[in-house]
């Protein structure tokens, strides 16, 4: 071959190959239609998913009034069948996530034996439906329902009323609906799944005899991605060191346990006492607010809540300051969150009654000025917990500090050395 031809061959072939590979790759972009529900929480579990590319809130298949969130939910109450559902339009890559997974996902996050409704959500725009662009992603779907059918059946459930429909039209929502649970952070995410999965394995049994013995914090936590789970975790949870176990489960592994609150709302935290929920707080929560809820509950009408949340003041020489005066080696800990916040080296005898040290942990507590009682003082707080400790004062031994500190917001923890 001419050498003249080899060269503009090869040239033609670096300039075409980019688009060869963007088209290949287009093809394995595919789009599909789920309503399960409100779209709201849906939309944000697709995009977690991997392989996904985008996920958009959106109405579909309706007929007869311009679609928005006001229109459709004037026709709720009707059962109106030419209605708009709320869908979420699942843009994925079918090299990386598959239809089939997607589907897997869309069945076990929500119930689809419910007609019409997602728990307390009620209406035709709520309806559980698959809305398919083509012959293969409708049998798909069909095979999919098929099988799930058949693990509701074992589990005791009804017959599935997901329709599976081809779409034909779709309308973006509002934009405050696009992303909502990123423009809305303190809330929480419904999970009306059944607790029916495809994978056997996944299933997870546990134990709930722990929670049936004496206090215990209880988290329900999302089987599928929860943003505001997430943010709890983050934001408080992962932080806790207190004396009441805390423990997380799903809405299917709260057998043996007599709760109040509702299992589908997540997070909700709820305190236990002998397997029985005493009260529960539903949705994000943030650290000032959960501690004041485990204060409520730990330490009940008693002399330490009102120290804590009520900037109260132990009697001098109490039972916990008699208790701590002498301790050997260790560390106190807010009573609440387990954090430490003085250790037993910076500890001396100031004779006031209350306990007394140099020094905290450092960065354990901050402090905030208290003029209260018509006395100009210096308050001192837990940076964990927020609750109120005590106070500072500049007349410790050898010029240094004297934190006056209530012993009945501590505990003692004896200081474990390294070896």
């Amino acid at each position: 071959m001419n050498p003249k031809y080899k060269i503009n061959n090869l040239i033609y072939t670096l300039l075409i190959f980019p688009f060869f590979l963007v088209a290949n790759q287009t093809n394995h972009i595919e789009t599909i239609y789920l309503g399960s529900g409100c779209f709201w929480g849906a939309e944000k579990g697709y995009e977690a998913l991997e392989g996904v590319i985008d996920a958009k809130s959106g109405y579909a298949n309706g007929y007869g009034i311009k679609p928005n969130y006001r229109s459709i939910i004037q026709l709720k109450n009707k059962f109106n069948s030419d209605n708009f559902a709320e869908v979420v339009e699942v843009t994925f890559n079918s090299n990386h996530i598959t239809l089939k997974e997607i589907l897997m996902h869309f069945f076990e996050t929500h119930d689809p034996t419910q007609y019409n409704r997602q728990g307390n959500d009620i209406g035709t725009q709520y309806r559980s439906t698959i809305l398919f662009s083509n012959q293969n992603q409708k049998q798909i779907s069909e095979l999919i329902r098929d099988e799930y059918q058949l693990l509701l059946n074992n589990g005791g459930y009804g017959q599935i009323k997901t329709k599976i429909e081809p779409l034909e039209n779709f309308y973006f929502a509002e934009e405050y609906h696009q992303d909502y649970l990123k423009k809305n952070p303190n809330g929480y995410c419904p999970d009306l799944s059944t607790g029916i999965v495809f994978n056997k394995e996944s299933t997870n049994t546990l134990d709930n005899s722990n929670l049936a013995k004496g206090k215990q914090i209880l988290v329900l936590d999302s089987k599928s991605y929860c943003p505001y789970c997430d943010k709890l975790k983050n934001d408080v949870i992962n932080d806790y060191n207190g004396s009441i176990p805390l423990s997380y489960r799903t809405s299917d592994q709260l057998h043996g346990l007599e709760l109040k609150s509702p299992s589908w709302a997540t997070p909700s935290i709820l305190f236990l006492e002998n397997g029985k929920e005493v009260f529960g707080y539903q949705g994000y929560i943030n650290s000032k607010d959960f501690y004041k809820l485990l204060g409520k509950f730990k330490l009940g009408a008693t002399e330490a809540y009102e120290v804590a949340f009520n900037e109260g003041t132990d009697a001098r020489f109490c039972k916990e300051y008699q208790i701590f005066k002498n301790t050997p080696d260790g560390i106190f800990v807010d009573k609440l969150s387990g954090a430490p916040l003085f250790d037993t080296r910076d500890r001396f005898v100031s004779r006031s009654g209350w306990l007394s040290f140099t020094s905290p942990v450092k960065g354990s507590v901050y402090e905030l000025p208290d003029n209260s009682y018509g006395m100009k003082r210096t308050e001192i707080r837990s940076v964990s917990s927020d609750i109120h400790l005590g106070h500072v004062f500049d007349d410790g031994p050898n010029g240094m500090p004297r934190y006056c500190i209530n012993a009945t917001v501590l505990e003692f923890q004896p200081r474990i050395e390294s070896s």
